[in-house]
Parts: structure tokens; C-alpha cells; sequence
């Protein structure tokens, strides 16, 4: 079965909240078998400009997964709390089996 992914582009519009985010967002993650691949770091974009300035890449065991956990009960609160501090691009992909 293929890996499912998250492909996240961020713009961060509120630095000291955000942190608050991403420590609700771990073990959210981790019930539903995804696990952080890219969080931050350098990138270079070529060839437009992206939404954000933050990309996260998040692995899941199956796109399903990675579905059921964007949309589950569990990532309600930290989604709108992500939302409330950044704007993105959440992208939900199939690798390749």
C-alpha cells in the first residue's frame, strides 16, 4: 500500500501562538501513524512564489490515514488554532506504492 502525505506551505502570521500549535499537533499526528518528514528548515523555490514560508511534509501509512486525520474530531481544536495564527496550503497526496 502507498504512503499517503501532507504537503503543508505556511505563512506564519503569529510567531509566539503558532509554537502552542505544533505541540498540540505531535500526537494527533503520531495516533493516526503519520510522522514529520520536513518541518521548517531551508527551502528554495523555483518557478512561482509559494503561499507560505513554512513547509511541512508529513508521512501517513495511507493516504486514507492522512485523510481521516485532517478531518478527524481529534485535529478540530489545533486545526482552528491553525488557522487562527498562520494561513497555508494543505495538500494531501498518494505516494507512489
Amino acid at each position: 500500500m502507498a504512503y499517503g502525505y501532507v504537503i503543508a506551505q505556511i505563512n506564519v502570521t503569529d510567531a509566539e501562538v503558532y509554537p502552542n500549535y505544533v505541540a498540540m499537533v505531535q500526537p494527533i499526528i503520531e495516533k493516526f501513524g503519520g510522522e514529520f518528514l520536513v518541518r521548517g528548515g531551508r527551502s528554495e523555490s523555483h518557478e512561482g512564489a509559494p503561499p507560505g514560508d513554512r513547509n511541512v511534509l508529513i508521512r501517513f501509512p495511507s493516504f486514507e490515514a492522512a485523510r481521516d486525520w485532517y478531518h478527524s474530531e481529534d485535529y478540530t481544536e489545533a486545526k482552528a488554532l491553525r488557522m487562527s495564527v498562520s494561513t497555508s496550503v494543505q495538500t494531501i497526496v498518494e505516494g507512489v506504492a
